[in-house]
């Protein structure tokens, strides 16, 4: 299952950089992980400073 960002965030970034299949874009007001390409690796929710990123 694909992550989301919750409203925790924050807009800093790091989990778009870090997002090996790019899925993670700045949206209105917070990031976002676009469902079909993510991998489900967590590899953003290592990153957050916050823990935006979760599981499904």
């Amino acid at each position: 299952m694909a992550y989301k960002i919750t409203d925790e965030c924050i807009s800093c970034g790091a989990c778009a950089a870090e997002c090996p299949a790019g899925a993670i874009s700045e949206g209105d007001g917070k990031y976002e992980i676009n469902a079909d390409a993510c991998l489900d690796c967590g590899a953003c929710a290592g990153v957050c400073p916050v823990g935006a990123p979760t599981e499904g």
